[in-house]
């Protein structure tokens, strides 16, 4: 049974699905695109890879994934959020990649896949909307190959303190009102900065995935570290 956080987080993400990629891009000023472009970077998929793309969303991770794992590869979009879901399908049906995608509506923290299922998990600001993070992350690495790699795509602070300054006046007035506005829900976009204020910080992340079995952890500020993306093998 899903614990509170798990409910309230889901019953926002249904309530803004239809507005999510618009807002996306309004709020960080179009740099989600460029995030996410590294973070296919950064995962160097190869043709016929079978990619996780958890907490995938609206699918803009699993469609540039699917453009690099060719008509040989799959991609697994996996979201606990139906209405986000449906989201993903519409926007995937529009691409040449309606026979490369495949979606699965279900928990994070218990993936019903089989060990050693996948050479890739792509996580796209996802993992901090786990009501336990570790159990996540224990899960991917499970369903991961051996030598494959697990890239993960979050929220963080930036560096520059004056920056930060900046960044949490606008986190925490800017976006709940703009979330209000042009979603009509201003609960779901209170939690977005106060779950990133409570995300673990680069250093701490590298260890928790450590202690999830994870190996030859990196790390990679954007930004000035509004966001990053952790890379890491499954040995």
């Amino acid at each position: 049974m899903k614990n509170n956080k798990s409910e309230t987080v889901l019953r926002y993400f249904n309530s803004i699905a239809g507005k999510y990629d618009f807002l996306n891009s309004f709020l960080s000023f179009g740099l989600h695109h460029l995030w996410k472009r590294s973070s296919i970077k950064t995962a160097a998929l190869k043709q016929g890879d079978r990619v996780l793309d958890l907490c995938g969303g609206t699918a803009d991770l699993a469609i540039l994934a699917a453009g690099a794992v060719g008509t040989s590869g799959r991609v697994t979009l996996y979201d606990f959020s139906p209405e986000m879901i449906y989201a993903g399908m519409f926007k995937i049906s529009k691409t040449p990649f309606v026979q490369t995608v495949n979606f699965v509506c279900g928990d994070a923290e218990e993936i019903a896949a089989s060990d050693d299922s996948f050479d890739t998990a792509l996580i796209g600001f996802g993992l901090r909307n786990l009501s336990n993070m570790e159990k996540g992350l224990r899960e991917v690495h499970r369903v991961i190959k051996p030598g494959g790699k697990l890239v993960c795509l979050e929220f963080s602070q930036p560096v520059f303190p004056l920056l930060r300054r900046l960044y949490d006046i606008y986190s925490f007035y800017v976006i709940p009102f703009a979330g209000k506005v042009f979603s009509g829900s201003s609960d779901a976009y209170n939690y977005l900065p106060l779950s990133i204020r409570k995300f673990p910080l680069p250093e701490k992340l590298s260890s928790i995935m450590q202690d999830a079995g994870f190996s030859n952890i990196i790390y990679k500020r954007l930004t000035n570290g509004i966001a990053v993306i952790h890379a890491a093998t499954k040995l």
